[in-house]
């Protein structure tokens, strides 16, 4: 660049900065298990990785890791399938179409019917995934060290966490036991819907639901903005309600993995990633909330010294607070608030920036291994609502599992009513 204008020297860069980015897209999207994630991750949060006027067209191209990935040729695919189930497809479907609905991170998802008629979703695990997800995770530990040189979050307890938990994901048996409970606790709910499994047509690589029909992600950015708003709102009852109430939660939410049904339910997919937490983790992460909340800097900086996530003597109630806020600060407002792309990679950044700030000292913090999935969950819910552009008092709403207050809205009221019935 040297001679060139500044405009050139700004374009070049621009230009140069685009291609790498394409690059990773192009990468990203040829891999599968956990860099298959991290391109869904980076999908729903608005980093600087490119110049303000492109990005928009970056996060699209990020999008398709969602739901369009590469696919793996059908007969590959079959013999997984027949290997895992024990027999041929024709004896065990009545119809089965070989173009893959959608495709993830570690498999591809295929429309097929029963023998009764019953349309099913089949999800097969990718040929030798298991694998490559292995080697991932083994990298992940030899370069542990390096990596924390960067996020001193991420230590050796952490990269166990995430070893144990992705390597579960690979076991679509586990998963489906998961998925069973969960479609019998919320059957019949009035707007989380989570299809039921075949398992008679499920396996350690196959896993086969009830095949859901709905709008898409990207179909339901596309409507009006009260109807995006319960959407999110249920998203978040969901994804983040689920772990103040139940004790568990799943760990992977991301547009992919729900549907938007023709009679108002929101249909979640994807349990691998499911996660149960000992309540006393659950009542501190809910009082570190409450806390914030409350402006009660002092109990908060002994709290978060307490279990060792910072050093109390160097770091002050006043950057505990603001390192607190930094993430969840979204939730503790009591205001109606539009979530965007922009709120939430920035929190997700100030959460996880190493670099000097003003609440550097907060930043040298050590994340225990337990509460690793948590504040990924809580995360990437915010990222999805941002990508929803929903609206909601997201602190009155937080106040139903945190102060056990009465429902602030209509679909909390319809929760509340719902569970009761249950309990009856």
């Amino acid at each position: 660049m040297v001679g060139r204008s500044n405009e050139v020297r700004a374009r070049m860069s621009a230009e140069s900065t685009m291609r790498a980015a394409e690059q990773i897209v192009a990468v990203l999207g040829s891999m599968k298990g956990i860099a298959m994630k991290l391109g869904q991750m980076l999908s729903l949060l608005d980093l600087d990785l490119v110049p303000p006027e492109h990005r928009e067209s970056f996060q699209r191209r990020l999008a398709v890791l969602r739901d369009d990935a590469p696919r793996v040729p059908f007969d590959r695919m079959r013999r997984v399938i027949e290997k895992d189930l024990g027999a041929p497809l024709d004896q065990l479907f009545a119809t089965f179409d070989e173009t893959p609905v959608a495709a993830a991170s570690i498999g591809q998802v295929y429309r097929a019917t029963l023998r009764g008629g019953r349309v099913v979703a089949v999800k097969v695990q990718y040929p030798g995934v298991d694998l490559a997800v292995r080697a991932d995770l083994k990298n992940l530990a030899l370069f542990g060290k390096l990596i924390q040189t960067v996020l001193p979050w991420v230590t050796p307890a952490v990269i166990e966490e995430l070893r144990l938990s992705f390597e579960a994901e690979l076991d679509y048996r586990a998963e489906a036991r998961t998925q069973r409970a969960l479609a019998e606790q919320f059957d019949g709910h009035p707007f989380v819907y989570i299809p039921p499994v075949i398992a008679d047509r499920s396996g350690t690589r196959v896993l086969t639901t009830e095949f859901v029909d709905g709008l898409g992600f990207e179909q339901v950015r596309e409507l009006p903005a009260d109807q995006r708003d319960r959407v999110g709102e249920i998203v978040y009852r969901f994804y983040v309600g689920s772990l103040y109430r139940f004790d568990e939660f799943c760990g992977d939410p991301h547009p992919g993995n729900l549907l938007y049904m023709r009679d108002g339910r929101v249909c979640f997919l994807d349990f691998g990633l499911f996660t149960r937490m000992r309540p006393a983790h659950v009542r501190f992460e809910a009082e570190c909330l409450r806390t914030a909340a409350e402006d009660r800097i002092e109990d908060l900086h002994a709290l978060l010294a307490e279990v060792g996530i910072i050093d109390g003597a160097v770091v002050t109630a006043e950057q505990a607070l603001e390192y607190v806020l930094s993430a969840s600060e979204w939730c503790l407002v009591d205001q109606e608030l539009t979530i965007t792309p922009e709120l939430a990679s920035g929190a997700f950044l100030l959460a996880i920036d190493p670099r000097p700030s003003p609440t550097a000292g907060a930043r040298l913090h050590v994340l225990p291994a337990e509460h690793l999935f948590s504040r990924r969950a809580d995360f990437l819910t915010f990222g999805v609502l941002g990508e929803l552009g929903a609206t909601a008092n997201w602190f009155r709403i937080a106040r139903e599992w945190l102060y056990d207050d009465e429902p602030a809205t209509e679909l909390g009221r319809q929760d509340r009513d719902w569970w009761a019935s249950r309990a009856g």
